[in-house]
């Protein structure tokens, strides 16, 4: 039963061991950087040079605590040392004679003269020669307190070598145990404490030396926390030595402790009163800054128990959390996390611990898990603009930007240079965009209660994903990925009722829009057909009564669309100017001002020139109502036809123009007689107008009183003329714009879409800009309800009953669209049941057979079991393949010899035993699916 237990767990859970493996393949492909030279990855985040600058990098190593053993700083080098002892007099001789153990010690005495035998003294500390040393000193002239060139005594070196019985002799003998180097390092009590050696140490202060001497800089209590000597630090502490220093930002032996990660003789300096919050250099770095940045978590126990402020900055204004999540020290964030740490300080340019644990070198999530489940805020950015989910992208971590788009990440989130998220997504993460499809269609589910073909079967569109958590608008998503290029996410079928309803919604104002323009363009025509028309330049006309009136109402008119235009400006200058219908509009607005100049009151006030503007005005007038009538979604389509078709012919008139001017200016030569081609823009506009069919071939070469000056050639000129223009080039863009309307017409559904959502996120960015937002509450509060789709993101939501006929809300293709991709999903995941089930019924079945076999009384017969595989309709049955009461035995078919009655029953018994476990196998999977789930 273990065996079967086991078979059926490993089935189960196939799938997830192959989704965490193609994760592991993702991040091991991924390149790793240079590391410094302590070993250290140089953690930063470069961007691209297109999109402005960021980056993200540890500081400098703010300590440098040597590299000895065990992390002990030397003091003096020992090479340095052994060449300064050589460098005396006969220093050379003597280390030769010291180091061969055979030499008696008689022999160097009488081998070296009375100006070696300080020499002899250094060496004789130095190689330990312990006899050689009380001989020297027993010596008339000789003296305990020899020292080298650089000031180093005989007990300087006894201590630095942790020579117990070579101290003892030199203290004997009168050496001074309180004496400094010519450089004022160290002391023989700091030497013995850098070797770890307590004899040395309890040796000197029974000497009553300054226990604290170099404690502005370096103490020797220092230099035992270096060399990790619980032994030599618990010593000096308990004989007064002083943990804290005398002057601020200087190092204490508490920081030793932390940047190495002594745990023990931290322990013991914080017993002994060290100053937990002190901070060190000009970085100001305490000494939980420096065990967080190294993942010391001991350490870091121990501090923020001795009162270390957790949220203590440093010159960058870095926490502990800052500098652990840098070096990816996820059990240093953690526990950071749950004593409370601010997750959402910012340090330099704005930056929070999730910016920091999204380094270039990370290849675990860890740390930015650990910050997402304490609610730190996800769609921060920093002072460049560049959210997390920004910087995860930019560095091309698909696995952690899909982690942030779970946790709430904004993927319309823009940098300072306009830059979404979303673009860099698709740049540099492109496989992130089919997992958001599938979040797209989980977000459409079915109420559990009904099958799926029932008529009281209800589907759930949930909204709350296409509309990101900000007061941007609610179709900030859907135009982000317009920008990018994915315009085919709108035929999703959440996305179309989404845009549909919002359509609904806020269609009022755009039939508002018309209104007012149709009505301002019907007043201006009338004022235009009442002053312009008539020629009042030769006599003196009245007025009609109604243009004073008209006029007036023609200026309140354009003064508000002024205004209009002039608060779209103040709300985005660039994306303003970019939009060429606005400067169609200031076109009007200036033109309609012009146009009523002087003009209300007498007819003989109008210039020349206010013709030619109100001929152009009232042209742009009505060409921007057509415009607007485009707007709306059941004439879209035409107006874009127009608009493209007159786009490519600007492009197809400019590549050819060079054709048109030959030709005009050709005719003018042939054709001087002919009032058309006299002048140069003359011919060239006779020529254009030619192209569209109006040759005039019988008034050109036989008009009366029209001589041919060139025949032969004009004609020859003509008749290319109509086969190259006339023929081949206006065949050509009859078919080129053929081409686009056939275009537009196979892709009008994801057209209007666009079309749809660009006007509503237009729309929408002027009701929640900057300045309305000043308004009353009251005001923005009016906004809100009449232009969001629903006030709240709890209520962000649709239902439809696909199978009702009475439901008409939204059209019956929309309605298809939504039951077939829900009635597809939950056919795809009992197809993926059924196989498992077929899977873990073989495996109970091999496990049948060996028992049998094993008995020697049975032979068995498998057969496929039909069923299982199965097609249904979609509306049979959703919760399993089979009925339960059509389900086959376990063992179909199977074939029992006669020979063993007892081995029929054991197989029987073994076959009721496993059906009687399968429900308590089932909840053991479920209880392991969700343990592996478990981050």
């Amino acid at each position: 039963m273990d065996t079967v237990r086991f078979s059926i767990i490993e089935n189960e859970m196939r799938w997830e061991d192959e989704y965490r493996m193609y994760y592991q393949e993702e991040q091991a492909d991924e390149g790793s950087e240079p590391t410094d030279s302590a070993g250290r990855f140089r953690l930063s985040i470069s961007s691209e040079s297109d999109v402005g600058g960021v980056e993200i990098s540890s500081p400098n190593q703010p300590h440098d605590f040597g590299s000895g053993r065990e992390g002990q700083e030397e003091i003096w080098a020992y090479a340095d040392i052994e060449a300064g002892l050589k460098e005396l007099p006969g220093g050379d001789r003597v280390a030769e004679l010291l180091g061969c153990s055979v030499v008696p010690a008689g022999d160097i005495l009488q081998d070296t003269g009375p100006d070696q035998r300080d020499t002899v003294v250094l060496l004789a500390v130095w190689y330990s020669k312990h006899d050689l040393l009380r001989k020297l000193l027993a010596l008339d002239g000789v003296s305990a307190g020899v020292c080298d060139a650089a000031g180093r005594t005989a007990l300087h070196l006894a201590c630095y070598i942790g020579d117990y019985k070579a101290t003892e002799v030199l203290l004997q003998h009168g050496a001074k145990a309180q004496c400094w180097d010519r450089e004022k390092t160290a002391t023989p009590l700091h030497c013995a404490a850098s070797c770890g050696s307590l004899e040395c140490v309890t040796l000197l202060l029974a000497q009553s030396v300054d226990i604290n001497a170099g404690i502005e800089k370096h103490s020797a209590l220092h230099y035992a926390v270096m060399r990790n000597s619980k032994r030599c630090v618990e010593y000096l502490l308990a004989h007064g030595a002083n943990p804290n220093t005398p002057q601020v930002y200087t190092q204490t032996p508490l920081h030793v402790a932390a940047a190495l990660g002594y745990g023990e003789c931290m322990e013991l300096l914080l017993a002994h009163g060290a100053d937990a919050r002190s901070q060190y250099g000009q970085k100001k770095i305490t000494a939980l800054h420096l065990a967080a940045s190294e993942n010391y978590l001991d350490c870091v126990r121990l501090l923020v128990a001795a009162g270390a402020n957790i949220d203590a900055r440093n010159r960058d204004q870095q926490t502990p959390l800052h500098l652990a999540c840098l070096s990816q020290c996820h059990e240093t964030v953690t526990y950071l996390i749950a004593q409370r740490a601010d997750v959402h300080a910012v340090y330099r340019d704005g930056r929070t611990a999730l910016h920091a644990s999204i380094v270039k070198e990370s290849r675990f999530w860890d740390c930015t898990l650990s910050l997402l489940k304490a609610k730190v805020d996800v769609n921060r950015a920093d002072n460049f603009g560049y959210t997390p989910l920004h910087i995860a992208a930019l560095n091309e971590f698909s696995t952690c930007v899909y982690m942030l788009i779970e946790y709430g990440a904004d993927i319309t989130a823009r940098t300072n240079g306009g830059v979404s998220a979303l673009s860099f997504i698709i740049r540099r993460t492109p496989e992130i965009i089919p997992r958001y499809v599938d979040k797209l269609d989980a977000a459409i589910s079915v109420n559990s209660i009904h099958e799926i073909g029932d008529v009281d079967c209800e589907i759930r569109l949930d909204f709350r994903l296409l509309v990101p958590n900000n007061d941007r608008g609610e179709t900030e998503l859907l135009l982000a990925f317009i920008e990018v290029g994915q315009k085919r996410i709108l035929k999703h079928p959440l996305c179309e009722t989404f845009l549909l309803l919002k359509w609904r919604r806020i269609r009022k104002f755009f039939i508002f829009s018309l209104f007012y323009h149709g009505l301002f363009v019907l007043l201006f025509t009338a004022y235009v057909l009442g002053v312009y028309v008539r020629d009042c330049r030769a006599e003196p006309c009245p007025l009609p009564a109604y243009i004073p009136a008209v006029g007036y109402v023609i200026i309140l008119f354009n003064l508000v669309l002024l205004t209009k235009e002039i608060f779209q400006m103040m709300h985005g200058f660039v994306s303003y100017v970019r939009y060429w219908e606005n400067w169609l509009q200031w076109s009007i607005v200036i033109g309609i001002f012009l146009c009523t100049h002087n003009t209300l009151n007498e007819s003989n006030a109008i210039m020349n020139w206010q013709h030619h503007v109100a001929a152009v005005v009232i042209f742009l007038a009505w060409l921007e109502l057509m415009m607007l009538v485009g707007r709306f979604p059941i004439f879209g389509l035409y107006v874009q036809m127009f608009t493209t078709v007159a786009v490519n012919f600007s492009k197809f008139l400019m590549a050819y123009c060079c054709l048109l001017v030959a030709f005009g200016l050709s005719f003018c030569v042939l054709f001087p007689n002919y009032i058309a081609f006299k002048e140069i823009p003359r011919s060239l506009l006779k020529t254009i107008v030619m192209m569209a069919g109006e040759l005039e071939f019988e008034d050109i070469f036989y008009g009366e009183n029209l001589k041919i000056e060139y025949p032969a050639t004009a004609h020859g000129m003509f008749l290319a003329f109509v086969l190259l223009v006339t023929v081949i080039l206006t065949n050509l863009l009859v078919g080129l714009a053929v081409s686009d309307i056939q275009g537009l017409q196979q892709s009008a559904g994801l057209d209007r879409l666009s079309r749809q959502a660009e006007l509503i996120s237009r729309l929408e960015s002027l009701m929640f800009s900057r300045l309305l937002r000043k308004a009353p509450i009251r005001i923005w509060a009016i906004f809100q309800k009449i232009a969001l789709l629903k006030t709240s993101r709890c209520r962000l939501h649709f239902r439809v009953k696909p199978n009702d006929p009475r439901e008409k809300r939204i059209p019956r293709e929309l309605i298809t669209s939504i039951y077939k991709l829900v009635a597809e999903r939950r056919e795809r995941n009992q197809s993926i049941k059924r196989r498992r089930t077929y899977r873990n019924m073989q495996t109970f079945n091999r496990f049948l057979l060996d028992d049998a076999d094993d008995d020697g009384a049975v032979t068995l017969r498998r057969k496929h079991f039909k069923t299982v595989n199965k097609k249904r309709t979609i509306s049979e049955h959703p919760h399993g393949g089979m009925r339960p009461d059509t389900m086959p035995p376990v063992m179909p078919g199977a074939r029992i010899s006669n020979t063993n009655a007892g081995a029929l029953k054991t197989l029987e018994d073994n076959q009721k035993a496993i059906l009687k476990r399968l429900d308590e196998l089932g909840k053991d999977l479920d209880i392991l699916k969700g343990r592996i789930k478990k981050p």
